[in-house]
């Protein structure tokens, strides 16, 4: 199966995922763990796709830590990692800048280690002020406890004309208590002090892609992500397969609402759908604007009504499924605008 498939439907897929495509592209908060915390049955799934041959790549918008310790921390939570394994936005805007800026340029850094560290591996030189002469901005998550005064020091350099980088520009980050502003609300910051628009090259945008093809020398990657706009629209975007995870921010409504190029090409509850086939959706009727999956048929009744039924005894995710046939044949190239709730509420996910 290919990202060409049918963007009205999810896919169906005969053979275990793990065993369909050669390496997963794995998002990490939200997807593997949240606040630091393994997400329930991501470690095992993760061990048995690996034993059956998978290769697993853990690619992140998250430009904080460096590959070293989010590998690292993956070994402690029983996910063994190497650095190699971990491709972050600071490497993806490293690269890019270091396409664009001479060697040795000096760069105003507002962010945390890893993006230092993704600079000087490309020859950039981090600085932290913009009284220290910086050729260039660049911006990337910081952690809860970034200062303020960082994104003064990124506007009275933005300000002058220099040019400017963003890691990712993802608004949230999800945590054990919830979620909370991410490196997007901090670039939105400087945004509105200047007026200015930054270079982006986290996900969904080609720098990232580039940087996860190079990296991993995946043939049948598959993207696995809890973001509709990063992760499966990075997918989209790049022409690769995607399975979206419903452990992180991205819902059920969501999901039912989503363009085509949010539209994942298989959904699941959580990494367990590594190790599975997927069912098919197939269409029903006359008209053929009826959706079945296991024991679920889905339907937009008379243009208004979101419909859902279902033998009472088939799974939920099936229902789902049927549910995003539905919606998404109804919407076209557009977004579902009806009402979902009721719909989703049937299916008590």
């Amino acid at each position: 199966m290919s990202q060409q498939h049918d963007r009205y439907r999810t896919a169906g897929s005969s053979t275990a995922l793990s065993a369909a495509y050669d390496t997963a592209l794995l998002d990490l908060d939200g997807v593997v763990y949240a606040g630091g915390e393994a997400i329930v049955h991501a470690v095992e799934s993760l061990s048995t796709a690996r034993d059956g041959g998978m290769h697993l790549a853990y690619v992140t918008n998250n430009a904080l830590r460096t590959p070293d310790a989010v590998a690292e921390h993956l070994t402690e939570l029983g996910v063994p990692a190497e650095a190699a394994d971990v491709i972050t936005s600071a490497q993806a805007v490293a690269r890019l800048m270091a396409d664009q800026l001479p060697s040795g340029s000096r760069v105003l850094v507002v962010g945390g280690e890893g993006l230092r560290v993704a600079l000087r591996e490309r020859g950039l030189l981090p600085v932290e002020s913009a009284d220290d002469d910086p050729v260039a901005v660049v911006q990337g998550y910081g952690g809860p406890d970034l200062a303020w005064g960082r994104f003064a020091e990124a506007s009275y350099a933005v300000a002058r004309g220099l040019p400017w980088y963003a890691s990712n520009t993802d608004l949230t980050i999800p945590g054990a208590r919830g979620i909370a502003p991410g490196n997007g609300a901090a670039v939105e910051v400087v945004r509105i002090a200047t007026g200015a628009e930054p270079q982006v090259a986290g996900k969904p945008l080609p720098p990232m892609h580039r940087e996860t093809v190079l990296r991993t020398g995946a043939k049948r990657p598959l993207v696995v992500g809890d973001r509709l706009d990063t992760d499966i629209e990075g997918a989209f975007n790049g022409g690769v397969d995607s399975l979206l995870v419903l452990t992180g921010v991205t819902d059920a409504a969501q999901l039912l609402a989503a363009p085509p190029q949010h539209r994942p090409t298989y959904v699941d509850r959580d990494l367990r759908g590594l190790l599975t086939g997927q069912p098919e959706v197939t269409v029903e009727g006359d008209s053929g604007e009826v959706f079945r999956c296991g024991g679920w048929t889905a339907s937009v009744r008379d243009g208004e009504d979101l419909a859902l039924e279902g033998e009472g005894e088939g799974d939920p995710l099936d229902g789902l499924r049927a549910l995003c046939g539905a919606a998404w044949t109804f919407a076209g190239d557009g977004a579902f605008g009806l009402d979902t709730e009721k719909a989703v509420a049937a299916l008590g996910l």
